[in-house]
């Protein structure tokens, strides 16, 4: 496999991360909603990865502000949305590059927990867990099985509450997208 670099996105990312986004989803939805989050308050400028080969865009993951609600308290938790690798270089280990490399800076950041909205399967090896199995609900209009936490902090989902993804996500969520 060439020599892929994860780093953080830049400027001059921003047409290349577009290109993966549209090519891995065959649509241009997660591309608009990868902009739409870069320009919103949920927006983490260092939790937005690329990978890159010889000095190529070849994957993205964004990770952004989501919450954790319940009775007494509400956490700031992290969202992994969307991740994304273009077709010609999956099957190489990019995507789960992009992953560790992300859950690695959201420990560093001190964030507490992350949700994925995604494939059990493919999340699971990572150490995501199914939400509903601790007493989560999510505001967002998706299957329940597909909503997964992977807890930074020891704890931090236990006792259940309800996941908050930004406006944006039920938006894109709720045209289809």
């Amino acid at each position: 496999m060439r020599e892929v670099t994860i780093r953080p996105e830049s400027a001059e990312d921003l047409h290349g991360i577009d290109i993966v986004n549209i090519s891995a989803f065959e649509e241009e939805d997660e591309a608009r909603l990868v902009t739409a989050l870069r320009h919103s308050a949920a927006y983490i400028p260092g939790l937005s990865l690329v990978a890159e080969s010889h000095d190529r865009v070849v994957g993205h993951l964004m990770m952004c502000r989501a919450g954790l609600e319940r009775k007494k308290e509400n956490i700031e938790i992290l969202a992994l949305a969307p991740m994304s690798v273009l077709p010609s270089h999956s099957h190489r280990g990019i995507g789960s590059r992009l992953v560790t490399s992300a859950m690695e800076q959201a420990r560093e950041q001190g964030f507490p927990g992350i949700v994925v909205v995604g494939y059990p399967g493919y999340y699971r090896r990572f150490g995501f867990e199914p939400a509903r199995g601790k007493g989560l609900e999510c505001n967002l209009p998706v299957e329940n099985e597909a909503v997964l936490v992977f807890e930074l902090e020891k704890g931090v989902f236990d006792g259940g509450g309800e996941i908050i993804y930004p406006a944006i996500f039920r938006q894109f969520y709720q045209t289809g997208h």
